[in-house]
């Protein structure tokens, strides 16, 4: 069930990007987006390359390896999320309309829906990740 739950969350990711996408609202001449977007792609990057060719899967069971807490997993439970909302959200500062907020919005929540559902599963695989999640937060450092 949860990774049924976790698909739908990736749908809802994807929906908000292909929206902004079809309206051609992703990119911006704008120096500040063009530095969160930047800063985005780097976190996506450094996460991908701190969790390794694991992190590719559709669904958010959890893989081999044991959980990761290096790189930018040390402040950040889901940096790979964060980066993602970071660039949506840069996108309606490039682009602002409801349109856009919604599209964002919308791959916000998909990105809650697949945190909590890969919250549910890391606790009952890796007894250490309570005690991670007590020490790092979400997708903000110090605030969420």
């Amino acid at each position: 069930m949860t990774d049924a739950v976790s698909l739908v969350g990736l749908a809802m990711m994807a929906g908000g990007l292909v929206g902004l996408i079809v309206r051609q609202q992703v990119l911006s001449a704008a120096p500040a987006v063009i530095v969160l977007q930047a800063g985005a792609v780097a976190l996506m990057v450094w996460a991908r390359l701190t969790f390794g060719s694991r992190s590719f899967h559709a669904t958010a069971s959890p893989t081999r390896g044991g959980l990761v807490t290096a790189g930018p997993y040390r402040w950040l439970r889901h940096p790979i999320y964060a980066s993602v909302c970071l660039f949506i959200w840069a996108c309606v500062v490039g682009h602002p309309s409801w349109f856009a907020a919604a599209m964002a919005s919308l791959a916000t929540a998909g990105g809650v829906v697949r945190m909590l559902a890969e919250e549910s599963l890391l606790r009952g695989r890796y007894p250490e990740y309570a005690d991670y999640a007590r020490r790092t937060r979400r997708m903000v450092p110090y605030v969420f």
